[in-house]
């Protein structure tokens, strides 16, 4: 088989660390590992396969000069803009887990499970978008249901981790929970949230638009509609939770024609990379505790709408830095060889 350099722009970060993680555990055909960075973090090491590698610093000239083929970004729109052409000008195929490229007609936004034919179209500019983290899990759930039923609308609540917003962003909740237990609570400081986030919940993701929704919102609204290639009613309204790992999601799904909740969840459960956990007689429902280090979305809390018989409800958990970042670029990554290859 071939193997392949594959570089991690961003690797000192949360989501590139579980890249690293991610390529690790599918034994991704890797022939080298060029971990990147700014040079702040430049010189330092990461582990790979046992092995520390150092850590090298995100120049215009790296990808050419270490002949990387694939490149894997997770340090930021700003970063994906101005380095992502000169790894596709030196021939690597990009992954960007920004927002940067999401929206451009001519770069393919994908979830595996439920796009994989779009992949063909990275040839355009060189670079394959992975969406947002909430989208991805709802869109896993969504797909099969839509095959099946033909989704009209949908509606969501998310309840999105601390870790969405990055690895400082975790590291002010744990010392404000720190701050509280030392009765210092009122003088914790918070810079990555507009407000306190332990033992609180901020119904605010990213900024508001003038619609009242906000960025993260109007993400998964407008990346719902391009990945499932279909004009679907979305609204959503994003709240972040006092949790390190894992978004979880309430959906409200309006269908063509009438379901039966009994079909509806078989029709999830033969979906593909989706778990069902869903016995609330006995307690029996996905949460962010259980499903941290999982490659797979989970459903529970699965019924008919008491009203509407074309109305059904799910709840919809995933690890976000797996399932909603880095197991879906490199699954991505994974459907491109397999193009590439036929």
């Amino acid at each position: 088989m071939r193997r392949y350099n594959v570089a991690i722009v961003g690797a000192t970060g949360a989501v590139g660390e579980e890249m690293m993680r991610v390529l690790e555990e599918v034994n991704f055909p890797v022939n080298r590992l060029i971990p990147l960075a700014s040079s702040r973090s430049a010189g330092e090491t990461v582990q790979f396969h046992g092995d520390d590698i150092t850590v090298l610093e995100l120049t215009e000239n790296v990808f050419e000069e270490q002949d990387v083929e694939i490149a894997l970004f997770s340090a930021g729109g700003s970063i994906s803009a101005r380095f992502a052409p000169y790894a596709v000008e030196a021939g690597a195929v990009v992954i960007d887990n920004t927002s940067y490229f999401r929206m451009d007609p001519e770069v393919p936004l994908v979830v595996p499970e439920v796009n994989p034919e779009d992949i063909a179209g990275w040839k355009n500019r060189g670079i394959i978008a992975n969406p947002n983290c909430s989208t991805i899990q709802m869109v896993q759930a969504l797909k099969p249901l839509d095959d099946a039923y033909g989704i009209k609308r949908v509606d969501v609540a998310t309840y999105q981790a601390t870790s969405g917003a990055g690895k400082s962003a975790m590291e002010e909740m744990v010392m404000q929970m720190k701050d509280f237990f030392a009765f210092k609570l009122d003088e914790s400081p918070h810079e990555k949230f507009p407000h306190q986030i332990a033992l609180n919940v901020i119904p605010q993701i990213d900024k508001f638009m003038d619609n009242g929704y906000t960025k993260e919102e109007m993400k998964m609204v407008n990346e719902t509609k391009k990945i499932m290639h279909k004009n679907i009613e979305v609204s959503a309204t994003c709240v972040r939770v006092p949790v390190l790992r894992g978004h979880s999601e309430a959906v409200t799904v309006h269908f063509e024609k009438d379901v039966d909740t009994n079909a509806a969840r078989e029709v999830l459960r033969r979906g593909k990379n989706i778990v069902i956990m869903d016995d609330p007689q006995n307690s029996e429902y996905p949460m962010p505790i259980t499903v941290v280090d999982k490659n797979e979305t989970y459903v529970g809390r699965i019924r008919k709408d008491i009203y509407k018989d074309n109305i059904l409800h799910m709840w919809v958990v995933a690890d976000n830095l797996r399932v909603g970042a880095a197991t879906n670029a490199v699954r991505i990554a994974q459907k491109w060889i397999e193009t590439e290859s036929i």
